[in-house]
């Protein structure tokens, strides 16, 4: 059964939807985007959140000891790494705190070299910012990979995540804007993916 991740919060108002939906995971960002919540908003947000859901803190290039900070801190269980942090990064990580990491692929024409060292990927169609871009990438050119469990992402909504579980059974599907209404987390959408995503499986 592929796992969902809600990603992007940043309101008391989306850790309510999440908390009825009840997906598997949630993200924060704290790089660069209008989805960024700071140390403290995020603290707040996590102290509201059901326990059964997992949160992932989203960074890219970020000083490491910010992120072992906010692991050790409690505010977030697994660190997602969208930057050039390469092996010596992710070891020092593992070393200091044992975060699961995620590490994102971005996806162009072709299957990009998966990065090492890490837990799980996350396949995306990245802009040169890093951040998604909401755009479906061709899900063939994954289809198939099985060298680690891997987050699917890009383009991702209630119109389409069946047909993406349905090709992929990735090991969790990841949405932000394809829950959104003018940009801020719908309640309903949330739910309505969620839902999607079980009866898939």
């Amino acid at each position: 059964m592929s796992k969902v991740k809600i990603c992007g919060l940043s309101r008391a108002e989306d850790i309510e939807a999440v908390n009825s939906a009840l997906p598997d995971y949630i993200g924060f960002v704290f790089a660069e985007s209008h989805r960024r919540v700071d140390e403290r908003t995020a603290a707040m947000l996590r102290k509201g959140l059901d326990e059964r859901i997992e949160v992932v803190g989203v960074f890219v290039n970020e000083d490491i000891k910010k992120v072992i900070g906010l692991y050790e801190d409690g505010i977030i269980d697994i660190v997602q790494l969208h930057g050039d942090e390469g092996v010596d990064y992710t070891s020092r990580l593992r070393e200091s705190c044992g975060s699961r990491i995620i590490k994102t692929a971005k996806v162009g024409n072709i299957l990009p070299c998966p990065p090492s060292n890490s837990d799980f990927l996350l396949f995306d169609s990245m802009s040169a910012d890093r951040t998604g871009t909401g755009r479906i990438f061709d899900w063939h050119l994954i289809e198939g990979f099985d060298r680690l469990p891997y987050f699917l992402a890009g383009g991702l909504s209630a119109a389409n995540v069946q047909d993406a579980i349905g090709l992929l059974s990735p090991y969790a599907v990841d949405v932000s804007g394809g829950v959104e209404t003018r940009g801020v987390k719908d309640a309903s959408k949330i739910k309505e993916f969620v839902d999607l995503v079980r009866e898939a499986d």
